[in-house]
C-alpha cells in the first residue's frame, strides 16, 4: 500500500532527520530532505509527494507558514506536524491551518512508522470514495471533496482534511449509526477509546458550518450513547 510512497521530511536537526530518512527508507519510502522553511516550499513546488513530514521550528519560516503553503497548492495533503512544543495554542493554530496530525519530541520511531501509515492509508481511502462523487449537496449547502471548499447558504468554506474525512465518512453511512470509535479508527486510525472528545469536537465544528441551528441539529444528529447519524 504504501511501498515507493513519496515523502517530504523538514527538519533542521541533522541528526534526527538523518535518522528518520534512514527508517523511512528502510520501511520503503522515498524519502526528500529539506533543512529549512524556504527550501522546503522550493521543493514542495517543484516535485510531486504522498506525504509531508514538518518540524515546526524551522530557518526562514516555520512549519506552519509552510503547512499554509502547502495547503494553497494541495489541500489533501497530509502533514504530520513534530514539534518541541506541548502548548495547545500550536495544536489550535495547526489544526486551523490544516494539519493531520502532530507528534511531539521526543517520539518513538514505531509510533511515527504507524502514523504515516495510517495517514497514507486515509488519503488512499480518501481519494478513492471521492472519486466518482467530487461533490455533494444537502439542504442548502454542498460540499466538495476533491478541492476541500463547502458553500453553507451565502457562505464560503475552506474545510480542513479531518472536517472533510468525517463529514464523508458520515455521508457514506447515511441513515446508520456511526460511533465515536468507528470515526476514530477509520478516520484518524486511531484504536483507542481515549480521545473520544476529539471527534466531538469536530462535529461541533461541522454543525457551526451547515446547520441553521447548531444547537438543533437537523443533518448530523446525535444518537445518545451511541455515536452519531447523517440524515437529509
Amino acid at each position: 500500500m504504501h511501498k515507493k510512497s513519496r515523502i517530504l521530511l523538514v527538519e533542521d536537526e541533522e541528526s534526527l532527520a538523518r535518522g528518520l530518512e534512514f527508517n523511512l527508507t528502510e520501511e520503503g519510502y522515498r524519502v526528500t530532505r529539506a533543512s529549512d522553511g524556504k527550501k522546503a516550499i522550493d521543493v514542495y513546488e517543484s516535485r510531486n509527494f504522498d506525504l509531508v513530514i514538518l518540524d515546526i521550528m524551522l530557518p526562514y519560516c516555520d512549519g506552519f507558514e509552510v503547512a499554509r503553503r502547502i495547503r494553497v497548492k494541495s489541500p489533501q495533503m497530509p502533514i504530520l506536524m513534530l514539534t518541541a512544543r506541548t502548548r495547545l495554542q500550536d495544536r489550535v493554530k495547526g489544526l486551523e491551518i490544516g494539519v493531520d496530525d502532530y507528534m511531539t519530541k521526543p517520539f518513538h520511531l514505531r509510533e511515527l512508522l504507524l502514523r504515516v501509515r495510517g495517514m497514507l492509508k486515509r488519503k488512499m481511502w480518501y481519494q478513492a470514495s471521492t472519486k466518482t462523487k467530487p461533490a455533494y449537496r444537502f439542504g442548502a449547502n454542498e460540499i466538495r471533496f476533491d478541492d476541500l471548499t463547502a458553500r453553507a447558504g451565502d457562505r464560503m468554506i475552506r474545510l480542513t482534511p479531518h472536517e472533510a474525512m468525517v463529514l464523508k465518512y458520515l455521508i457514506d453511512h447515511k441513515g446508520k449509526v456511526v460511533s465515536r470509535k468507528e470515526l476514530l479508527e477509520n478516520v484518524w486510525q486511531i484504536f483507542s477509546d481515549v480521545e473520544t472528545r476529539t471527534v466531538d469536537n469536530f462535529i461541533v465544528r461541522l454543525r457551526k458550518y451547515f446547520e441553521r441551528d447548531p444547537a438543533k441539529p437537523i443533518f448530523i444528529r446525535s444518537i445518545r450513547s451511541a455515536g452519531y447519524i447523517f440524515r437529509e
